[in-house]
């Protein structure tokens, strides 16, 4: 088959369109990228050796535009409809899979003029606007929160389910504030730091390029040797070595960490759209594999009494919420309805 993959502006977004990419070329069909100028999209396909080719078209968000903004914002993705289109139909698609994003609106939207089949991959436990748009009009919509005929695994690297096993106390903890950092996780596990060094808990700390030299000095000054990372391409790397994390709940990374077995007390970003992170976050709170707090005070108590619990329980249950494959099955089931 020919399959245009559509979508990104975040990497959350961009590194589910590579997982399923590169299970369709193993199972051996044609793939085309079509993104955005905007965003991440060309920092991730710009040199891709996994498609075929590469579209980056002019377009912005519209949901956070007002008034002539949003009216240039739609002018914008009417003509990236258009080159869509003529992309789809010299590319002759036999599907147009979205992953979501502002990015995936004008190929997403061609699809349907081209009556090319649309398939939609929603990385987060509350569907985003353009995907509620799109989905009564798609011929498969793959999540991991849904049950039943949707449901699917979400794509996971294969390094994450290898390195799994099961933690049974805590003697490394990691820090995740994602590739932008966070501050407040930052802050709180510079809180907790000299507590965590009492009880003989190394540290390794994910947080962001904007807040290394901080937190570097700030360790410093507490006597502390943690290991500081601002931006890092190791993330499989050094989850595998702790037992814990402490995390926002973007959805790649919550996956990354449930295939890994690491239990983790999630902080959810508190402006993040729909609140979708706390609503990923709380899947897992549900099956008891895990502990989720909003930013507040008195955080650091609740956080080292998740430290002080019994791991191991919610480390065995991560091991049962997802399983390998998950992008092989998902084009799998791209291809029976395509």
């Amino acid at each position: 088959m020919n399959i245009i993959f559509t979508g990104g502006g975040t990497g959350g977004h961009l590194v589910i369109a590579l997982s399923l990419a590169q299970a369709a070329l193993i199972r051996g069909h044609r793939v085309v990228f079509i993104g955005s100028t905007s965003g991440q999209d060309r920092q991730w396909f710009s040199d891709s050796i996994i498609f075929e080719e590469t579209h980056f078209l002019e377009t912005t968000g519209v949901v956070n535009k007002k008034g002539l903004g949003k009216l240039v914002a739609l002018w914008k993705i009417f003509k990236a409809v258009l080159k869509s289109r003529k992309i789809i139909r010299n590319f002759n698609a036999n599907v147009v899979v979205s992953v979501g994003g502002f990015s995936a609106a004008p190929a997403a939207i061609a699809s349907l003029i081209c009556r090319t089949p649309l398939t939609i991959h929603e990385q987060n436990a509350v569907t985003g606007k353009l995907n509620s748009l799109l989905r009564p009009y798609s011929k498969g919509f793959y999540s991991s929160y849904e049950e039943g005929e949707n449901h699917c695994d979400y794509p996971v690297s294969e390094i994450y389910f290898q390195n799994a096993r099961t933690r049974n106390e805590v003697k490394t903890i990691i820090f995740l504030g994602g590739s932008q950092g966070a501050k407040f996780i930052n802050d709180l596990a510079l809180e907790i730091a000299p507590w965590l060094h009492e009880k003989g808990i190394a540290i390794i700390h994910q947080c962001g390029a904007m807040e290394e030299q901080r937190v570097c000095h700030a360790y410093h000054e507490l006597g502390i040797d943690a290991e500081v990372y601002g931006f890092t391409t190791k993330i499989a790397e050094l989850i595998e070595r702790s037992d814990f994390a402490v995390s926002r709940s973007g959805a790649s990374t919550l996956w990354e960490l449930c295939a890994a077995q690491v239990p983790a007390f999630y902080i959810p970003y508190p402006s993040a759209a729909a609140d979708h992170q706390y609503h990923n976050a709380r899947y897992v709170i549900d099956h008891n594999a895990g502990w989720c707090e909003r930013q507040s005070e008195g955080i650091a108590d609740k956080l080292k009494a998740a430290i002080l619990s019994n791991i191991r329980v919610k480390s065995e249950v991560l091991r049962r919420l997802i399983a390998s494959d998950g992008a092989k099955k998902i084009i799998q089931k791209i291809e029976i309805k395509s």
